[in-house]
């Protein structure tokens, strides 16, 4: 069944749902936005349930040079001169109904902005969603060896207990607006909640980060009162660190950089901690000073 510019294949029966929702590209350093939604759709075996079609979003023959042009093409792959792999954009919703649950993973759109989020939200409002959680991650100073800092926006002032309760700091940020900003303000205008969870990742890791996938599926986890295991997520977080730390003997002066990484990083922690233990006894009426 079509819906507009989507094809609807079930529709979930959900009563206040969530919606977790994943983008590849801006927020998505170490795989941390859709790596998380791909583990979730398989650790809860969510089924497909709609798909946006891409023809309407994408460039895919942009002007410019092969090396720019290059990054908005579809994808291919040919084996031994068979074309084995054709892949446009993929924007797929799947639920799990009984997590009362949805998850969105998609590309950032290059056009059309308006059209795609109307398309989004108004499956939302279909599948009667009343929440949206966006996961993703910017670069940062954090060393690997710590779990990311987690900060957050809201499309509502009523969701900033919620920042509060889940250990994030607002966001504070001025410069080119993504696909996300432009969603909370409309699902704002939808009366759809919606919050982001933006995790600093250390800016010196390249490719796929377990470890922030895992620290981002704990955290949507706790949020969303999942009754999971994340273990096997856990072993092949634990595997990353240790590659990588055996990768890093070979090079001293990041060693040495990582090293006061994490000596402002505890420092930032313990300052935070003797800031919240002074707050909690100055509401007790004991004054320390």
């Amino acid at each position: 069944m079509r819906n507009g510019l989507a094809k609807i294949y079930q529709r979930p029966k959900l009563r206040d749902g969530r919606m977790v929702m994943a983008f590849s590209g801006w927020m998505d350093g170490g795989d941390t936005s859709t790596g998380t939604a791909k583990y979730l759709v398989e650790k809860l075996q969510a089924k497909k349930i709609a798909e946006i079609e891409p023809e309407e979003f994408y460039i895919y023959n942009f002007p410019g040079s092969m090396e720019v042009s290059s990054l908005f093409r579809p994808h291919t792959k040919i084996e031994d001169g068979l074309v084995a792999i054709y892949q446009e954009p993929v924007n797929t919703f799947f639920c799990s109904e009984e997590h009362n649950l949805v998850l969105f993973s998609g590309k950032e759109p290059n056009i059309r902005w308006n059209e795609y989020a109307e398309c989004v939200l108004s499956l939302a409002v279909d599948f009667n969603v009343a929440v949206i959680y966006f996961v993703g991650s910017v670069a940062g100073l954090v060393p690997h060896t710590r779990d990311p800092r987690w900060h957050g926006s809201i499309s509502t002032d009523r969701l900033r207990r919620f920042l509060q309760q889940h250990d994030m700091k607002p966001t504070n940020y001025d410069g080119p607006a993504s696909i996300v900003t432009y969603l909370t303000v409309l699902a704002r205008e939808k009366g759809i909640k919606m919050a982001t969870l933006v995790a600093e990742i250390p800016a010196y890791v390249q490719g796929e980060n377990v470890k922030c996938i895992e620290a981002a599926a704990r955290k949507l986890s706790d949020i969303l009162e999942l009754a999971i295991d994340v273990g096997d997520l856990k072993e092949r977080s634990d595997r990353f660190e240790k590659t990588l730390n055996e990768t890093l003997l070979e090079k001293p002066d990041l060693v040495e950089h990582i090293k006061k990484l994490e000596d402002d990083y505890d420092r930032e922690v313990r300052d935070e901690e003797v800031a919240d233990l002074k707050s909690w006894f100055e509401k007790q009426g004991i004054n320390l000073e």
